[in-house]
């Protein structure tokens, strides 16, 4: 990817899902299931709990947990995770990534206030 583009143009296909950066992304984490020695569904939960962690973006979520949910990853053992992470992390962190979850998954819209408002 080096060398393709300027920083904000490769920020910018990173936020818009172009195929490129995705892959990159895809590549980076290619072994790393095999490699963990975990089963899937405890290889997912683990990822959303460090994305809870980190309080990442809508979609790091929806890369997650819509693979925990394909695979059959039942809600309430993406929800038992987040319970058992929260007294680490904080109530912050889990009310943000319980709010991005949504987002990513397109149960909820974005927060009013989220938006810029032009003058």
């Amino acid at each position: 990817m080096a060398g393709t583009g300027t920083a904000e143009q490769n920020l910018g296909a990173l936020a818009q899902g172009e195929a490129p950066v995705l892959e990159t992304l895809a590549a980076m984490t290619l072994d790393t299931f095999e490699r963990s020695g975990l089963d899937e569904q405890t290889y997912l939960l683990v990822r959303i709990a460090a994305l809870v962690a980190m309080d990442a973006a809508p979609v790091s979520y929806l890369m997650n947990v819509g693979v925990a949910d394909e695979l059959g990853v039942p809600i309430e053992k993406v929800q038992g995770t987040i319970v058992a992470i929260a007294p680490v992390v904080g109530s912050a962190r889990v009310v943000s990534a319980a709010s991005k979850m949504l987002r990513a998954l397109g149960l909820a819209e974005e927060p009013e206030d989220a938006e810029v408002e032009e003058e």
